[in-house]
């Protein structure tokens, strides 16, 4: 959870002395050996068999209730239980967001849903945002939920009638502004902004801060699912 730095040191009367001059450089006079690291953060066509090192479950996951083999190419997740909330539910996979802007998309097809459930991607801390798609009497809306208050808040919905949709949260932290926005799009081009804007707040209660966060949870009943597919993250 620390951030390593490289800090130059000499010895001055068999004392360490850090920095230049009392300062830390921004640049050191050296080159690093390239052994092929690409990062921790990175996009995901669930290709694979196995999920890929960069993906952190937020809890101990159910492994009955995701696969990446019952129809390959999707990340498929079936809720296992009921919840109340997205911070209640077991299989929510995150990588982290990032400065200083950063955006999260992930194309879902929704057939396999049942009424009360909601699923899509948020900005996930314990006071979290999120766009994605619940279901009530077989009709299906996307919904963005605010949870900033403490309580979650729906701060818009739109009803549609299609089995696949595409969602995105971006992330502003230039200058501490810390502002995620949610938008939603029916053909994978055209995108429309949903909701507000998420005031986004480090707290302690979810040490990890901000992540983009996939998710699928039953308030009502078991067995629903959700496939997830193509999640692409730019700056």
């Amino acid at each position: 959870g620390r951030i390593p730095y490289l800090v130059p040191v000499r010895w001055e009367d068999d004392w360490p002395v850090l920095g230049v001059e009392g300062r830390v450089p921004e640049t050191l006079g050296f080159q690093v050996e390239d052994r092929g690291l690409i990062g921790i953060i990175r996009s995901d066509e669930f290709d694979d068999d196995d999920l890929d090192l960069v993906w952190q479950w937020n809890h101990n996951p159910d492994p009955t209730g995701w696969s990446l083999t019952d129809r390959p190419g999707f990340l498929r997740i079936t809720n296992t239980r009921v919840d109340a909330t997205l911070v209640a539910t077991r299989n929510t996979l995150t990588q982290r967001m990032f400065g200083p802007t950063c955006s999260g998309s992930v194309e879902i097809e929704l057939s396999g849903m049942k009424d009360g459930d909601y699923a899509g991607i948020a900005a996930f801390q314990d006071k979290y945002g999120f766009v994605g798609v619940t279901q009530s009497g077989g009709q299906r809306a996307i919904v963005m939920v605010n949870a900033s208050s403490g309580t979650p808040q729906e701060i818009e919905r739109v009803d549609i009638d299609q089995d696949r949709v595409s969602l995105r949260v971006t992330g502003d932290f230039r200058n501490r502004t810390d502002k995620a926005e949610f938008h939603y799009s029916l053909d994978g081009v055209e995108w429309t902004r949903i909701g507000g804007t998420l005031q986004m707040e480090y707290l302690l209660t979810h040490f990890m801060g901000y992540r983009f966060a996939l998710f699928n949870f039953g308030t009502l009943a078991s067995g629903g699912y959700v496939d997830f597919d193509s999640f692409h993250v730019e700056e």
